[in-house]
């Protein structure tokens, strides 16, 4: 993993070339690193929701209590999808962005799913609203919500999760 690090690392670095006058490197490389998580996101979350959940209410009963839920499909997709970018953008965060931090791995994993938590209650809320009060259609609103969060998510990684 540490290899397919590099490679990416390098990648990055190389096209950051043109833009070392104007962007520190470490907020170029969260920018590629954040915007291909958050493209991977976007595709998952309109692959889930169109292919996958099929716009259907998803009904599920929790085995221990034996409650019945029901969830939405944007809510659903959006289940789905968080599990695998959380780790993707985790991974991403610590091999290639703030390569510098010297806190333990479980204690910046620990640290990084406060920050997402946080992301996904503004994720989970806005969805709520800008579907189901405003109307919007769920992947618009979806990338609206990210595009605020990712301010949110920046700030969290550098100055908590990962900080010297």
């Amino acid at each position: 993993m540490q290899k397919i690090a590099q490679i990416i690392t390098k990648i990055i670095d190389f096209v950051y070339s043109p833009f070392q006058k104007y962007v520190p490197k470490e907020i170029f490389r969260y920018a590629a690193c954040g915007g291909g998580n958050m493209v991977l996101d976007w595709v998952l979350y309109f692959l889930t929701y169109n292919f996958i959940i099929g716009h259907e209410l998803v009904y599920l009963t929790i085995p221990v209590v034996n409650y019945p839920l029901c969830l939405t499909p944007h809510i659903a997709s959006l289940c789905i999808v968080f599990p695998i970018t959380l780790l993707t953008g985790f991974w991403l965060n610590k091999y290639v962005t703030f390569t510098q931090s010297s806190l333990h791995g479980a204690r910046q994993l620990a640290r990084y799913v406060m920050i997402v938590a946080l992301n996904l209650s503004i994720n989970y809320f806005g969805l709520k609203l800008l579907v189901e009060s405003v109307g919007w259609y769920p992947t618009p609103s979806k990338i609206c919500i990210t595009l605020f969060t990712v301010v949110i998510s920046f700030l969290g990684q550098k100055y908590f999760t990962f900080r010297r």
